[in-house]
């Protein structure tokens, strides 16, 4: 049997897996599946998703790698590639910091960014279409349960500026730890804004 080089996809905050194949400039999982493993997943509360799990407002980013590595834990796959669009650049971070010496190398691409003409994009966006289609599926989580685990998210629905590290949406981790790292990472940052992510 084949032995394959694994490839974790992570997705943006309100995604789906059908997210790949309808809201990316390529679908990985088609591209790159002669010569990978390709695995993605519903995102944790995603809309129209099959996956459910709390919404932690003082630690959302463990959260999700809380639940990506847990996938790769229960797939066997200790050591593998991982390549993210939109929110998954800021998944990333967060998983790189968390076990480093787990991936080989990360590709965020067109990583969610800070738009100083639009600082709450984020915010807005996800007040907007995800907070409300989350409430109404789960009475256990309000809209200030949502607003506030956004608000951690994006320092633009705080009002004040971001740090440098920000501007490249790198919220999970600090400037230090990203400076740390020791694992091949390429940022594919966005051409042009096409309106398709989740801000």
């Amino acid at each position: 049997m084949m032995s394959w080089i694994k490839f974790l996809l992570p997705t943006g905050l309100n995604a789906t897996i059908t997210y790949l194949s309808e809201r990316t400039p390529f679908n990985p999982m088609s591209v790159l599946s002669d010569e990978y493993r390709c695995i993605t997943m519903d995102l944790s509360n995603a809309y129209g998703g099959g996956s459910s799990g709390p919404v932690e407002v003082d630690r959302q980013w463990d959260s999700y790698a809380d639940d990506q590595l847990g996938l790769m834990d229960h797939l066997g796959i200790d050591k593998f590639l991982v390549l993210g669009f939109c929110i998954g650049g800021p998944f990333i971070w967060k998983m790189l910091q968390r076990a480093p010496q787990r991936v080989i190398a990360a590709v965020p691409a067109m990583p969610s960014g800070f738009r100083p003409e639009v600082p709450d994009l984020f915010y807005r966006n996800n007040m907007k279409n995800w907070a409300p289609a989350l409430c109404e599926k789960r009475p256990d989580v309000t809209k200030e349960t949502c607003s506030a685990f956004l608000r951690r998210n994006n320092s633009g629905a705080n009002k004040r500026p971001p740090s440098e590290v920000e501007k490249f949406y790198l919220p999970p981790a600090s400037r230090y730890c990203v400076q740390q790292l020791r694992v091949q990472c390429v940022v594919g940052r966005r051409a042009g804004r096409t309106g398709k992510g989740d801000g």
